[in-house]
Parts: structure tokens; sequence; C-alpha cells
């Protein structure tokens, strides 16, 4: 019999203490404990459902082309109606960038900031009011950069950061206005210290054959993947992959509301001790944030004290939800929301101002009755840490005045919201620093020579649900399979 250990109860624990319930319905010799220190599984994947709203106080969907959270929803859901798994409304797709005092939509037909090509693409990039004459001029002439532009290219364990990635095609306009934008949604970090290898491996490659980015987004065969909505999510909000998953898992197993204080090895042995005692297992899956995996298992190796000190940001979110009613108040443009660029001149005394905003209802509509609005203003980066001690009522005011600001230009405020969630999530966003991958190879080595360790989780090779899902479910059958 092997005993596992899962530390850590967010969704890449849950998930690989669910497919260890699973290997071990099927006959699989073991034994598992899961480990988590809050009184709730799921981690930053929370839904508050209230009045006929879906509010995500976390994650809100994940990227298509991604195969494994659907394939775990369908799994879970396989006793339910497909129409649980939803996709985003694509045909409403638009992306808009809050610029003096406007909401200016990004041109259609790009992937992030590169053009989808030298016809109608880069047109819709001459048209677009976001860009002067300069950033147009840059996205003009770098088709024909193709082969200087693959000279440069990075070279085998080389790395730089997504800034200066992107100027090398774009220019400092579009790097600041643009990528800078569109990184500090997903990660809440900055493209000046973000790894371009981490973050865009596929642009990357594309640089390292095509030399223009362009010209690589225009040769790609068109396939069935192109078809499929770019997001997909649960009607009933992503809580329910943790809502279905931990009844599978039997109730002997969970140690909710138990912090690991501290982690020893004496043999093949490990040792979790809590505040109620100490147990033993042959095998562990480290499923905490960085910081605390790096706690825990420094005392063992101090190259996990190393290879584990990485930058985190944290992160605010703020969604309100307006009845029909009050909705008809105010105006949204088509399209899924907005992003802030940075304001270098901001003044660092003053509020921090929003990241950006998702309109809820019209990414996926089935999260509002018809008529009705959520939009979900997210805080991060540097602005964060100034706001995580403020009150719920602060931060929900705050969010108003500054959505009210954005989309009101009449100067009139947001009407009453029906419901207002404020969800703090501190260091919760790790940052893919420049050289981050050759780390996680040296991390993986590290990890590889202590037997029966697996470390899981946002902070080493992909911040998104899939990615974390993948994780759990591998780390657990690895583990499920091996002899003692």
């Amino acid at each position: 019999m092997i005993r596992i250990a899962v530390v850590g109860g967010g969704l890449s624990g849950t998930t690989a203490a669910w497919q260890l319930a699973r290997e071990q319905a099927a006959g699989s010799p073991i034994d598992f404990t899961l480990y988590e220190a809050s009184h709730r599984f799921g981690g930053i994947v929370e839904t508050h459902r209230e009045n006929g709203f879906v509010l995500e106080c976390g994650a809100d969907s994940w990227v298509s082309e991604k195969p494994w959270a659907r394939e775990l929803a369908a799994e879970l859901c396989s006793e339910m109606d497909e129409s649980e798994i939803i996709a985003s409304k694509d045909e409403q797709r638009r992306t808009y960038i809050f610029r003096d005092g406007q909401l200016i939509p990004m041109p259609s037909q790009m992937r992030m900031m590169v053009p989808e090509g030298t016809g109608s693409a880069l047109d819709a990039v001459r048209h677009s009011p976001l860009f002067t004459s300069a950033a147009i001029a840059a996205y003009e002439s770098e088709p024909g950069r193709a082969e200087e532009l693959k000279r440069s290219a990075l070279k085998d364990g080389e790395d730089e950061s997504v800034a200066a990635f992107v100027r090398r095609h774009f220019g400092e306009e579009v790097t600041r206005s643009l990528a800078g934008p569109l990184l500090a949604g997903v990660f809440g970090g900055s493209v000046e210290t973000l790894s371009v290898r981490a973050v865009m491996p596929a642009f990357v490659r594309m640089e390292r054959e095509h030399g223009s980015l362009i010209l690589a987004m225009e040769k790609r065969r068109p396939s069935a993947d192109r078809a499929i909505s770019v997001f997909t999510s649960l009607r009933s909000g992503l809580q329910t992959f943790i809502d279905r998953m931990v009844p599978d898992i039997p109730p002997a197993s969970i140690r909710l509301g138990s912090e690991v204080i501290s982690i020893a090895r004496a043999g093949d042995t490990w040792t979790i001790r809590t505040a109620s005692g100490s147990e033993s297992y042959d095998r562990l899956i480290l499923a905490t944030p960085a910081h605390v995996t790096r706690r825990l298992l420094a005392p063992l190796d101090p190259a996990f004290g190393t290879l584990l000190d990485m930058e985190a940001t944290s992160a605010i979110v703020v969604a309100l939800a307006f009845s029909p009613e009050n909705a008809s108040a105010f105006h949204i443009p088509p399209g899924f929301g907005f992003l802030v660029p940075p304001d270098p001149a901001q003044n660092r005394s003053s509020e921090p101002s929003l990241l950006a905003c998702t309109f809820v209802d019209q990414k996926f509509p089935h999260r509002a009755a018809p008529g009705a609005r959520i939009l979900r203003a997210f805080y991060g980066g540097d602005a964060a840490p100034a706001l995580l001690s403020h009150s719920d009522d602060h931060l929900a005011a705050l969010a108003q005045h500054q959505l009210a600001t954005i989309l009101q230009p009449s100067g009139s405020p947001l009407p009453r919201p029906a419901v207002a969630i404020v969800r703090r999530w501190p260091r919760s966003l790790p940052q893919y620093a420049v050289g981050h991958l050759d780390r996680m190879k040296r991390l993986a080595s590290i990890t590889e020579s202590f037997s029966g360790l697996a470390l899981i989780g946002n902070a080493y090779h992909g911040v998104g649900l899939p990615d974390m899902i993948r994780e759990g479910r591998e780390a657990a059958r690895r583990f499920a399979a091996e002899r003692i």
C-alpha cells in the first residue's frame, strides 16, 4: 500500500486528490490524504451565486485550445446535460483599450498584439485610432524585416523579456499601449520582466521559423480549432469543478483547516507535521503557492530556497451585478471588456487605478438574466498591495467610481448594484520572469533527486486552469501507478 499526501486544496491539489480517489476505486493499492489550510477547497476558483447571478470571484473561464479542463468537465458532467459546458459569445468578442478618456477598440483579426496577416488584418491596424502613424509604420514594415528578425531570434537557451521581444518587432508604442495591458490582464505583472519564452512560446517559435510574426500568422493553416470559441466555462460557475470533485474524495482522506507546518524526510519517507500531529507518507504532492512550497522545502535543500524565490503579484476582484431595471441606466459597448494601460505619470499617493474590466454578461450571457449586467473589475500589479487592507465597501465604491468615470462620460454615477462581491487574492499570480524555463528545469532536477516528490500548481508550467488540472491528474496517475 502506497501512502500519498497532497498538500494544498486549490484546483491542482483537489484535482490530484480526486484522481487518486478514482485510481483507488479502480483497485490501485494506495491510501491518500488531502491537506488544506483554509476551510474551503478551490483556492482562486470560487463562484458566488445570488439572485440569479453567477459571479466568479477568481478565474472566470479557461482558454479553449488547451483540452484538459474541458476533458475534466466532460467527465464530471457526464450525468448532466451537455449545456453545462458553455462557450464565450465570440460574435461579440471585442476588447477595448482605455486611453485619453475613451474606450478604443482593438483592431479585429489580431492575436494579442499581432495582426493575423498582411491583408485585411493589417488594414484594420491602419484604420485604428489606437495607433499613431509611427506605430502603423512599424506594423507595415515588420513583414519586410523577416530575414533580419529571423537572424535576431532567440537561440537555444536564450531568453528575454516580453517587452524586448515586442519592441524588436513593433516598437515602443505597441509594447507600452497594447502588449503591456494585455499581459498585465493575464499575469498581473510587467512586460519588462516577464519571460517571453515562458508566456509567449508560440510567438518565439514563429520568430525562429519565419522571422516576421505577421507573416507567420498569415501562413497558419486554417483548422477546426480556429472555429472553437476562445474561452470556455461552466454554466453554473467554475466552482462546479470543486463541488463535483470533493464528494468523490473519501471523507477520511480530507484534512480541511489543517495547515502543514513543516515537512521532514528520512530515507524514502515523508513526514507531514500539522498542529494536530504528524503523519508519514511514501509520496508527496505539493500543490501550495510557490512561497509556501519554498518555506516547506528549503530546509531539505537550499536549492529549493533559491529556485522557488519568485515574485508573485496580488489581485483584487470586484464583481458588480445590476438588475435589468438598474442596468438600463448606463451603457456599455459591445464586447468582452477593456484594459487600462499603466500610467507612468500616476502619482503613487493617488488611488490605484484598475487594470481591466470584463463585461461578463456579454462574454457569457448565461451569467445573468436578460437585460441584467455584470461588471468585473480587476486590480493587480503594483496597485494591489495598497488596496488589500481596505474594506469591501471601500473597494466596491472605488470600483464603481472608476467604472462610472470610464462608462459614463456625463459624470453620472453607476446605479446601486443588486450584488457586490469583493475578493482579495494575495500573492496569487506568480511572475514568470526572464530565465523562468531554465529555473524550472533546474527545479525539476532537484525535485527528481527526492524520489516520491511532485510540485504542481500555477507557479511552474502555466497559470491557467487547464495546466493546473493537467498537472494534478498527471502527478496522481504517476504515483498511483508506482509500486514500492
